[in-house]
């Protein structure tokens, strides 16, 4: 089987996340943590946006780093022209395929599509630069016009056909379908680029590989236009653990690397936020708490050690004896079930009343306060 391609867009598809804007150290710092993480594709930036932007990309190409740096840009004469002055050795250029975006946002006809991509991929060819070819808005394309853009573009000379579900409508089950029919027709590497609008842009990025697709788009905590983008870590771990799949990317510095981008873009990830998140190996469910007492396999759907992580057991409403009996055993303290029965009140109504925790010295002042209770001998 074919090695399965991260191509990690968090430089440019989640740069465009509104609001977001990363500086020149903040784009080196998280360029080099991704690639020292494993990921081996990157994609930089937009060169047509004007010379700072050509200037970041200059840095970032002049690191030398063991990994394969994408620009992007538009099917148009003056992006390939800006990619070329940033010395880039691969373009991506994206062109609408709907007809929503091919009539109303060009204003154009699938004739001019098709010239377009015939002519622009040899320009840059020409030009030495590597070429991938972006159905924008593919997921809402006639389909059978979607497969005269990806015949098109491996005539081109293109090495690649980027599939966008720009908007985020697709659905797991369209999706494989879809990314098969494109895999029947035509022998170029295929890209999954999902959004996340319906909260699908994770469980699309799955159904794509499993019909064959060869590289995926992922940012890092998911950022992007709108919902955002596949998640890298999401992506990486489920491919493990649904899929089967292997990344090579070292999932031990993932929340690592989601907190430097959390830093850099000023978007916080929620508690519950899947694998980076701070609360998803917390458990305070008296059930769940004496299952993983009892042996991690009962609640642990995969190994935190994987991404660097350990479970953390905390006390509140919902927590059982058992639990409570465990907190203060890493306390030095050995309750009786009666002690741990008459504290658990204590910590539910400590919960509910102030919305947090107890704290160990919470919990040292409550034994103190039913230490000498007749029941608690």
């Amino acid at each position: 089987m074919a090695p399965l391609i991260i191509q990690d867009t968090t430089l440019r598809d989640g740069e465009q996340t509104a609001g977001v804007a990363f500086t020149l150290e903040e784009k080196l710092a998280i360029a080099r943590a991704l690639v020292d993480m494993g990921v081996p594709e990157l994609e930089i930036g937009i060169p047509v946006m004007g010379s700072e932007e050509q200037e970041v990309v200059r840095t970032l190409l002049a690191l030398k780093l063991p990994a394969r740096l994408v620009v992007w840009g538009r099917a148009h004469g003056e992006d390939i022209a800006a990619a070329r002055r940033c010395g880039a050795p691969c373009l991506h250029l994206s062109i609408p395929v709907s007809e929503q975006q091919i009539q109303r946002k060009l204003g154009r006809d699938r004739a001019f599509v098709l010239a377009a991509i015939a002519r622009h991929v040899q320009d840059a060819l020409d030009l030495g630069m590597e070429v991938s070819v972006g159905a924008e808005d593919a997921s809402r394309a006639d389909p059978a016009f979607l497969l005269q853009v990806a015949e098109q573009a491996q005539r081109s000379g293109a090495r690649r056909l980027r599939y966008a579900d720009t908007l985020g409508v697709l659905d797991p089950f369209t999706t494989r379908e879809v990314m098969a029919n494109l895999r029947r027709h035509v022998d170029l590497e295929l890209e999954m680029h999902a959004h996340n609008d319906l909260g699908l842009a994770t469980a699309n990025t799955l159904a794509a590989v499993l019909a064959g697709a060869t590289h995926v788009n992922t940012t890092v905590n998911g950022l992007g236009e709108r919902a955002g983008n596949a998640p890298l870590e999401e992506v990486v771990m489920a491919l493990r653990h649904a899929g089967g799949r292997e990344t090579g990317i070292d999932t031990r510095r993932l929340p690592a690397v989601s907190q430097l981008v959390v830093t850099a873009s000023g978007r916080p990830v929620a508690a519950n936020k899947s694998v980076v998140g701070e609360g998803v190996f917390t458990h305070e469910s008296g059930i769940h708490v004496d299952g993983l007492l009892k042996s991690p396999l009962n609640y642990q759907g995969f190994d935190p050690a994987e991404v660097g992580r350990a479970h953390r057991l905390v006390l509140g409403k919902h927590s059982g004896a058992h639990g409570v009996s465990a907190a203060y055993r890493a306390l030095g303290i050995e309750l009786t079930p009666a002690e741990a029965q008459l504290i658990l009140v204590r910590i539910r109504r400590l919960a509910v009343s102030e919305k947090r925790a107890p704290s160990a010295d919470d919990l040292k002042r409550f034994h103190e306060e039913i230490a000498s209770w007749p029941l608690a001998c």
